[in-house]
This record gives C-alpha cells, structure tokens and sequence, in this order.
C-alpha cells in the first residue's frame, strides 16, 4: 500500500523531542527513523513517483535529516564514545558510520540498504547517504571525538603493514590502481588509472592509500615522489598524465559512495599534509607524534580537480612548462576537498575563489601557476629534475625536514583547523553529492549522459 501526503505528514508532525537522555532520545528517534523508512519503502522508485508521491519522499527524507540533526547536536559525543569503547578503540571512517547504523537503528544507512542505491544512476537514489554527511559533521565537530576520527584515519591501515616487507624485498609493488617503486633515496607513487586518465573512484582509492602509506613508511628512503603514470588514451599515448580529478562518468551513474569523500580527505590526502599516526601519540603537531617525509609532485599534462589539490599538501612540486591546473567544482557541483581551505594559502582569496567558483585555469609556468609550483622544467627533464629535488630536499636530513614541516603546519593548518573544515564540509559535500544541480552540471558541461563506463 502506498502512502500520500497526509500520512507523511501525520508522521513527521510525530517527531520525538531531544530530552537530554541519551538512552531514552536514541529508543524514541530510532524507532521515528525505522517508521519513516518504512514509509519511503512504500513509495515507487524515485524516477516513477507522481508529484504527491514525490512530495510525500520529500517531507519524509527532509524530517528525518532535521531530527538526526537534533539528536546528533546533543549526542553525538555519547554515541561516538560508544562506537569506539570510550576513544580506547581507532575505527576507521568506513566501519564507524555502519555500526553507528547498528548501534542506532535509523541513525545512518546500513549497507545492505546503500548497496541497494548503490546500483542506482545518481540521479535516481533518494541521497539516504546524506545521514551518513550528517553524522560526521557532528563527530568532527566535537573537539574530543573529531580529534580521535582523524588519528584513527592518520594510522597505517593495516594492509599498508602486512605488504612492508613485500616492498622490502621487491624495492617495488604494482597495486593495480597504484604502484610504488623506490628510486634512489625516494619512494615514488604512481597513480595508475590509464583508461580514465589517472582519474580518482573507487577503485583506485584503497590502492592510493596503500601507496602512499607504504612510501611513507619505507625504512629505506628519505623522500616521497608522486607522480601520474603513462596512459594509453590515444590523445596521450606514452605519456605522464598526473591526474584528472573524480572519475565524472562514475559520478554520474552513481558508481561514486558519499564515503569516497570522507575517506579520501581523512585518509590518504591528510596523509599527504600530516604524515602518519602513531597508535599511542597524538598526532596534533605540537606533540610531534607523526612519522613524515616530504612530498614532491611531479605534475605532466595536467592536474585536474583532485589532482590540483594533491598540490596543495606537497612540500615542492615540480611540473611541466605545458601543464595546467584547474579546480572545476562549479563544472562538478561539488566542493573541491580541502582546496576551499588550502588554496587561498598559495594563491590569495581572489585568485582561489576564481579557479573554484569560476573555473579559473592557472597554467603552471605563469605567475599565477609558480605561486603553486616551484620549478618549471621541460616535459623531457622531469625524471632528472625529481630526482635532483630528491636528493637537495635530505640535504639537512630527514628529521630536520619532518621538524620544518610540523612547523609549518602549527602555524597553518593545524590538526584542529583541519578538524573544523572537515566537520562543514563532510556535511555539505554530502548535499552536493545528491543536488539535482550535479546531474544537470555533469550533463551540461561533461555530455555524461553519452559517456560510457
């Protein structure tokens, strides 16, 4: 039996009030959230629903948003101190928000019913995942819990562990969507995405973490190397592309999770900036509890979207006197990760809101595009340019360069700052994720509709 407008709207004029008790408010709210899913399962798919049917959805997915705010806005510290056995357990971004579904029933999404969505176009999920946005804006801004979120994401995944010994021996790992290779005093991750052009998705993302941590990690090199590997697209056949940004194609038919965001910036992009945790250190700069190299950028035909951001966290980037940079979130209609926060740091406020609000594009020889890269080299001397960098960035030694960046850090980004911005963004990139405005964006200026997977 299907529902109307009038039971929709008997049942979100029902909605519990946040009392203070923690035990009571979580039986009332679950119990609200479980009958308003109930309630969306009896309505057709989105893209069949007649207009009543939509409004009905409308008032049921917006109410229940609207008391996950409220409850989240008093608990949220009870219920993360919960998940993770009062801050005595790290848990990663990924299981954190299911067994917050199962601790809750109705707080966030379980997994059985993402998958469903998960086979869904974009434009045809109900964005259930914004319950998920909305939990971590309310754990990261919570000074305790936000803190203890991030140091769990900063800690080598345990994967990244078991395979240091592979890298050990080998001196190299292809991981499929990336590889790490030592040259020199350097580990070197390759981001390998050929048919996408070294594009950002799912596939890729457990892969680049991987990397990135095994670089950091590896006993036998000083310095960190990221670089885009050659590509087969006949436009660029055999040569270095470094990234492209979100896969668009898998953003537009839904093959790209709200979680993809929240794990990529906690995960391996602050890992970039911050280095690894330690278990038993805080990783906050000033306690100094972070095992770090510095990063060099080698950037080749383009760094696009989340390629541009990458730059954002590296100590020298080297790039190519044909290359470019672009931010195109108004082209995406989504927030750009943490380039909202970092960029105007390199460029100012003006030049920053251009190329994110605009589209502004900074070819990397200009004026414009140094106050990002460093060096500008030939496209031909990149290899000997990396490695020159490489050696001059030890120079010092590796722990004069670790101290120098935590410096840098405390004084501009530091874990706290990182900690506030990912509490907006985590919510609003989940609105975003889900806007009619991304579809259209992505069909305007992408032609996604024509493009296959």
């Amino acid at each position: 039996m299907q529902i109307g407008i009038d039971a929709a709207a008997s049942w979100a004029a029902a909605r519990p009030e946040v009392a203070g008790d923690f035990a009571r408010d979580a039986e009332a709210h679950s119990k609200f959230w479980r009958s308003g899913m109930e309630l969306l399962a009896r309505l057709p798919e989105k893209p069949t629903r007649n207009p009543e049917q939509t409004r009905s959805a409308e008032i049921v997915l917006r109410t229940g948003r609207e008391t996950r705010e409220a409850f989240l806005r008093e608990h949220a510290k009870a219920v993360y101190s919960a998940l993770t056995n009062h801050h005595k357990t790290f848990v990663r971004a990924e299981p954190l928000v299911y067994a917050a579904a199962d601790l809750i029933p109705g707080l966030t999404p379980t997994r059985d019913q993402v998958a469903t969505q998960a086979g869904l176009l974009q434009s045809d999920k109900d964005g259930i995942e914004i319950d998920q946005g909305i939990f971590f804006a309310h754990v990261m801004a919570h000074e305790k819990a936000g803190a203890h979120l991030c140091h769990a994401m900063l800690l080598p995944k345990p994967e990244s562990l078991a395979r240091l010994p592979e890298l050990a021996a080998k001196g190299a790992i292809d991981l499929g969507a990336a590889a790490i290779v030592r040259r020199g005093n350097a580990s070197v991750v390759l981001l390998k995405n050929p048919r996408y052009l070294n594009a950002e998705d799912e596939s890729t993302l457990t892969n680049v973490e991987t990397a990135v941590d095994l670089a950091i990690l590896d006993p036998d090199t000083q310095v960190a190397v990221l670089r885009g590997d050659t590509v087969d697209n006949p436009k660029y056949a055999g040569r270095h592309v470094f990234c492209t940004g979100i896969n668009l194609t898998h953003l537009y038919r839904g093959k790209i999770s709200y979680l993809w965001y929240v794990t990529r910036e906690l995960g391996f992009v602050n890992k970039f900036y911050r280095g690894l945790a330690r278990q038993d250190a805080d990783p906050d700069e000033m306690y100094g509890g972070t095992i770090e190299k510095p990063w060099v950028a080698g950037v080749e035909t383009f760094a696009i979207g989340g390629g541009c951001q990458y730059l954002l966290t590296m100590d020298y980037v080297v790039a190519a006197s044909d290359a470019y940079m672009t931010l195109p979130a108004r082209k995406e209609g989504i927030i750009p990760g943490a380039a909202n926060m970092r960029m105007p740091r390199f460029v100012g406020d003006r030049i920053a809101r251009q190329a994110i609000l605009s589209g502004r594009r900074l070819d990397c020889g200009t004026p414009e595009g140094r106050l990002i890269c460093d060096e500008i080299v030939p496209p031909g001397e990149m290899d000997s340019a990396l490695d020159r960098v490489a050696a001059s960035l030890t120079d010092s030694g590796v722990v004069s360069a670790a101290s120098n960046r935590r410096a840098f850090r405390v004084a501009e980004e530091p874990l706290d700052m990182f900690r506030r911005y990912m509490a907006v963004y985590a919510r609003e990139q989940a609105y975003c994720h889900f806007s009619p405005a991304l579809i259209s964006n992505l069909e305007r200026h992408w032609n996604a509709q024509q493009r296959k997977m």
